[in-house]
């Protein structure tokens, strides 16, 4: 399977979370997954600024050329994305959603309802499947990966897709790649 596992760790960030990555990459290849990796704090993505760009004056790409150009392609050419972070404030990292955010430019800026709710119409046929792997701090409770599945699950709906998972790293690796494998 083609994954792309972005890694929202921002400065600072635990270097027991990178490790877990590093290892899990190494795991994904041995089960024969070909993995796109981008760390994001060592990317070039600028802030999404609503010009709308994407839609009228670039079509499906962003009118900043910036790294989330190639994220974005690696992005629709997966089959699975895993946005991975630490759990910050009760939520993925500022560095993970200022990524998400530039990805808007893989859908029509025309809209279409969906369950009573307005949303973009797709720009493609296939979207990639949605995972999540988090890293609990000692303040993250069960309300917060709650409230992380929630928007993430809201997020798949805009991004034409399903979240396929949210994992902690307290998940054995073994474990988590054969449920990836079972996808």
């Amino acid at each position: 399977m083609k994954i792309t596992l972005i890694n929202g760790n921002p400065n600072g960030g635990t270097r027991s979370f990178e490790e877990y990555v590093e290892e899990f990459i190494g795991i994904l290849h041995t089960n024969g997954h070909t993995v796109d990796y981008y760390d994001l704090k060592k990317t070039d993505i600028s802030y999404c600024i609503g010009c709308f760009g994407c839609w009228d004056k670039t079509p499906g790409e962003c009118v900043i050329n910036d790294d989330s150009r190639s994220i974005r392609k690696s992005y629709m050419n997966s089959q699975l994305v895993i946005f991975a972070s630490p759990v910050i404030a009760g939520f993925t990292s500022a560095l993970l959603k200022k990524l998400q955010d530039k990805l808007i430019p893989v859908l029509h800026p025309h809209f279409v309802y969906i369950n009573k709710e307005v949303h973009h119409l797709a720009r493609y046929d296939e979207y990639p499947l949605l995972g999540v792997l988090l890293e609990n701090n000692p303040q993250t409770d069960d309300k917060d990966t709650n409230i992380i599945t929630s928007i993430y699950e809201r997020m798949a709906i805009n991004l034409k897709t399903k979240v396929a998972f949210v994992k902690t790293t307290n998940i054995s690796m073994e474990r988590f790649v054969n449920e990836i494998n079972s996808i």
